[in-house]
């Protein structure tokens, strides 16, 4: 199977800097496997950044499965942290894609990141949120229109560098030639709507143009947080 990819970040609207971090960091076309990650780290300005980036290098230098890489992240974050008393308690979330020359996309996850896949007009969010308001929805206590403006809704219940053992989804989809992969961070959710988002998947051919589209209404909505996007596209 082939792909053809694009990724792209930007810090948004209001914050100082950007502490998501993306692989691969340029778009291109050929053959799998090929291993996309989006990190979205948390715990102050320069702890942030380095946890998304530890957790980026780890997956990307590690043969493992997909959740088992998730699981060596968070070693490494936590590893890292203890050397440094002004990084402790720094966290991201992570959600790896490894697409196979079969066209089977394995995946591993913890967080608030998201995989979406979009085949046929129709966005199916393959990860499931660890967050609060998540659970929430998931026990019926607030409504889908009440969890996307709840005010707790960047509160994540599971993540990278918070505890020495952590336990990362697995996730297997077998893809198909036409289908568009994504994988965002909470910038890009957290602003717009799945509807909203299906659109633009839809409406823009090309995987660099959809990367900018997706950013571009996220800061129209507000650029609250900083925004990753990362597209693969199912060739042939």
């Amino acid at each position: 199977m082939n792909y053809s990819w694009a990724t792209t970040t930007h810090p948004g609207l209001v914050r100082d800097s950007n502490e998501d971090a993306v692989f691969p960091d340029s778009d291109g076309s050929g053959p799998g496997p090929l291993l996309v990650a989006v990190a979205d780290g948390m715990g102050g300005h320069a702890a942030g950044e380095v946890a998304s980036r530890i957790a980026i290098e780890t997956v990307t230098e590690s043969e493992a499965e997909p959740a088992d890489r998730v699981v060596e992240a968070n070693q490494a974050i936590v590893e890292a942290a203890e050397k440094r008393s002004d990084q402790w308690g720094m966290g991201t979330t992570l959600t790896v894609g490894v697409f196979g020359e079969d066209g089977t996309l394995r995946v591993g996850h913890v967080g608030d990141t998201r995989l979406y896949l979009f085949r046929r007009a129709n966005l199916l969010q393959v990860t499931k949120d660890h967050s609060l308001v998540a659970e929430y929805l998931a026990s019926g206590a607030i409504s889908a229109e009440e969890a996307e403006h709840h005010p707790q809704r960047n509160v994540v219940t599971r993540a990278l560098g918070i505890d020495r053992q952590v336990e990362a989804d697995a996730h297997t989809v077998h893809l198909r030639p036409g289908d568009r992969v994504l994988i965002c961070s909470d910038g890009l959710t957290s602003m717009v709507s799945d509807n909203e988002v299906a659109a633009i998947l839809d409406a823009q051919p090309a995987a660099q143009a959809t990367g900018w589209a997706l950013i571009e209404a996220a800061n129209g909505a507000g650029g609250e947080d900083n925004i990753t996007v990362a597209i693969v596209d199912v060739l042939e």
